[in-house]
C-alpha cells in the first residue's frame, strides 16, 4: 500500500473548493463527475505524486440505489477533511490480508482513467471512516500526472482515532509512510501541508 491521495468533502463542491483554496492559498483545478456514486470532484496535484480531491454528491445527477462512497450520504455541516486513499497493486489480495470490512472492489472509470475502488456496502469504512480506502490504478495514467503543480505537499497525516493504536497494528504490515502518523482522541482527520505561503493545516 502507496498513500495515493486525500479527500476533502462538502455538502456541495462549491463549498468544498472553497474551503481548501481558503485554507491552503491554491486554486483548485476542474475534475469530473462519478457516475456510479452520483458525485463530482475538484483537484489538486500535490508534491511528491499525491494530489487532493474535493468533492460532493452532484445535484445533477441520479442518486445511486446504493450509498455512496466515502459516507457522503451522510455527510453535513462544513467542507472538511474526510478520507484518505491508498493505492494497491493487488486489490484483492490486499482487501483479504486487511481484517474488518474494508469494502468490495468497485469498478470505476473518468476519461482515460481506469480504477477499482473498494466501497463498503453502508458507504462506512472501518474505525469511523479513519480506516483508509482502497484504490487500484488499471492503467498507467495516474491523476497527479495530469495536474499542474501547485508548490503544495503533504508534510503529516494525522488518523486521529480512540483506537488507532489497533488501526496502526492493522495497516503497519502493510503501509510504511513517515507522513502517516497515528493519535489517540476524537475520531478524525489532519493534514499538514507546505505551501508556497508558507505552512498550512486543513482538518
Amino acid at each position: 500500500m502507496l498513500l495515493d491521495h486525500v479527500a476533502i468533502a462538502g455538502e456541495t463542491l462549491q463549498e468544498a473548493r472553497n474551503f481548501v483554496e481558503n485554507a491552503l492559498g491554491v486554486h483548485l483545478q476542474p475534475g469530473g463527475e462519478h457516475a456510479v456514486f452520483g458525485t463530482h470532484n475538484a483537484l489538486l496535484g500535490l508534491e511528491e505524486g499525491l494530489y487532493l480531491e474535493a468533492i460532493a454528491a452532484n445535484p445533477a445527477a441520479p442518486k445511486p440505489a446504493y450509498a455512496r462512497w466515502f459516507d457522503l450520504d451522510r455527510f453535513a455541516g462544513t467542507a472538511r477533511l474526510t478520507n484518505w486513499i491508498c493505492r494497491t497493486e493487488d486489490i484483492t489480495g490486499t482487501l483479504a490480508a486487511l481484517p474488518g470490512d474494508m469494502g468490495r472492489p468497485v469498478a470505476l472509470e473518468r476519461g482515460d482513467l481506469r480504477w477499482r475502488m473498494a466501497v463498503p456496502e453502508d458507504g462506512i469504512l472501518p474505525f469511523d471512516n479513519c480506516a483508509p480506502a482502497l484504490i487500484q490504478w488499471d492503467t498507467p495514467l495516474h491523476p497527479a500526472l495530469m495536474l499542474t503543480p501547485s508548490g503544495v505537499r503533504l508534510r503529516r497525516l494525522t488518523i486521529q482515532h480512540p483506537e488507532s493504536a489497533d488501526l496502526q497494528a492493522r495497516l503497519a504490515p502493510h503501509l510504511s509512510d513517515d507522513r502517516v502518523q497515528y493519535a489517540q482522541g476524537p475520531a478524525g482527520l489532519h493534514a499538514a501541508f507546505d505551501t508556497p505561503h508558507g505552512p498550512r493545516d486543513i482538518a
